[in-house]
């Protein structure tokens, strides 16, 4: 369906342009969505930074999200599959600390020491590669909230049928194709690799140079 993070970020900005859809600033949710948001970001000529996140997963399976974390001590988790799983106390703080270590390392690391932007009465578009379960969006919308944001859109170029209902915390979800039978969010991509840390620097820097 999309050849890369940047085809789809281009072809999803070129669809929020198309509907009209207008912001202050787009939010990168490193590391996959930072070159999607990127590229929507220069479609709309617009700022890019970042919101950063952390999924919660699940001692046994990683790749499950129990929950999710956020900057401002932002923490969101399932209940519902903590207590179907038997996640212990201990075992969700020590998953929870790991992440939290990882998070505000990343912080300083792909801001380069420089503050969070002020959000305070904007309009804030935030933008991932794809929305799975949606715990990752949800989080960077309350952060975005308790940042200031008075209007948040989660944009993302590939989701499932419900992904509008899996994010909370948003005024409007934006997903370019919504396919009955999504399973993965790299399954949509032709290529699909890992993306770095230095990778992200770099493209919040070339947006800090653009006109």
């Amino acid at each position: 369906m999309f050849a890369d993070r940047e085809d789809a970020g281009r072809r999803l900005g070129a669809h929020l342009r198309d509907v009209g859809i207008t912001a202050s600033v787009v939010l990168g949710l490193p590391r996959g969505g930072v070159p999607v948001a990127a590229a929507v970001a220069a479609v709309l000529n617009l700022p890019l930074d970042v919101i950063i996140v952390r999924k919660l997963g699940l001692p046994t399976y990683p790749e499950v999200a129990m929950g999710s974390i956020g900057e401002g001590d932002v923490r969101l988790l399932d209940l519902t599959l903590i207590g179907e799983v038997g996640v212990t106390l201990a075992e969700l703080a020590a998953v929870e600390r790991r992440e939290r270590e990882t998070l505000e390392r990343r912080a300083v690391t792909l801001r380069g020491g420089r503050p969070r932007r002020d959000l305070t009465g904007q309009t804030v578009l935030i933008v991932d590669d794809g929305i799975a379960t949606g715990a990752t969006a949800s989080a960077a919308c309350l952060v975005a909230r308790r940042l200031g944001a008075a209007h948040v859109i989660v944009a993302a170029p590939v989701g499932g049928p419900d992904a509008g209902v899996r994010v909370s915390g948003a005024d409007r979800v934006v997903c370019l194709e919504q396919p009955a039978g999504f399973q993965a969010v790299g399954a949509f991509y032709r290529v699909f690799d890992q993306t770095t840390e230095d990778e992200v620097v770099r493209l919040l820097s070339e947006s800090r140079e653009r006109p």
